[in-house]
């Protein structure tokens, strides 16, 4: 009997950690499984997809820019896929593949049993509207934070996240312009390749959105999120976090999805921490 496939599917994917994730996940529940990584621009997902079921592809990982895409070739999404419109974890049944998203739960799981935190009726700033940011917010609004503010560079897709979300009392979508007229947030959560290397350009943020004891999150990890840390913490942000958390926690979602078993994220979380440094002291 051949062992069962999962892999990652993304554009690029070359740096993932899944693997090396899934492989702890694996071992520590002694369950055989092949993870991989499989890079497919946009117009060749569907074929790349395709190709991996037939190829014995018993599900997977999908990371961008695929989210939106893969929730539209499922046969089935699970309730927290379907409310947020975006899928990060694909199960293979007999049928085709279900679809659920596994970020949000990661996010807040990591923000509550692993940095402490209280997410209850704090005001957050959500910066971004893509894939990630859908895959967030519906999690953030079940722990109980009394308002969320989304900002983006396009405003349609800011408005559409917002009415996916359908709670106007709570949601607001607002444009990078409105930023300095918003007031301060407990906690910022960035989204986006802003202040990453990759955006190439200074932060275009205000100085003073940070409340006093706020919180901020790069949903980046590594190198990646140095910039947009750097500048929470000159802004007096008092706990900085960057995704590593939210990766391993997803994953442990994600694979409970295919096997039914959920692992303990902490170790391999431990053992990739003590590799890249604490988002304090990269900032």
């Amino acid at each position: 009997m051949s062992t069962p496939r999962f892999a990652l599917i993304g554009h690029p994917v070359a740096h993932s950690l899944s693997p090396r994730i899934h492989a702890e996940f694996a071992r520590q529940t002694g369950i055989a499984m092949e993870y991989g990584l499989i890079d497919a621009t946009a117009e060749r997902f569907d074929a790349a997809l395709a190709e991996f079921a037939a190829a014995g592809g018993a599900g997977a990982n999908v990371t961008l820019p695929h989210k939106a895409r893969a929730a539209t070739v499922c046969n089935h999404l699970s309730d927290r896929a379907r409310r947020c419109g975006v899928v990060n974890t694909l199960i293979r049944t007999a049928t085709g593949w279900d679809g659920d998203n596994t970020d949000g739960l990661g996010l807040v799981r990591d923000l509550t049993d692993r940095h402490g935190q209280d997410l209850r009726g704090r005001r957050v700033l959500l910066i971004g509207a893509g894939g990630v940011a859908h895959g967030v917010a519906p999690a953030l609004l079940d722990a109980g934070i009394s308002g969320l503010v989304i900002v983006n560079r396009t405003d349609s897709r800011t408005d559409a996240l917002a009415d996916l979300l359908g709670e106007p009392a709570r949601v607001h979508p607002r444009n990078f312009t409105d930023l300095h007229t918003l007031g301060v947030f407990d906690l910022i959560i960035n989204a986006t390749s802003i202040g990453h290397a990759s955006d190439g350009g200074e932060l275009p943020l205000p100085n003073s959105l940070i409340a006093p004891r706020g919180d901020v999150v790069d949903l980046g990890y590594g190198e990646a999120a140095i910039g947009f840390l750097a500048w929470a913490r000159a802004c007096g942000a008092d706990q900085l976090i960057d995704g590593l958390g939210m990766l391993v926690e997803q994953a442990a979602e994600s694979f409970k999805c295919w096997h039914g078993v959920r692992p303990d994220a902490d170790a391999i979380y431990a053992e990739l921490r003590a590799e890249s440094g604490s988002p304090a002291a990269m900032a």
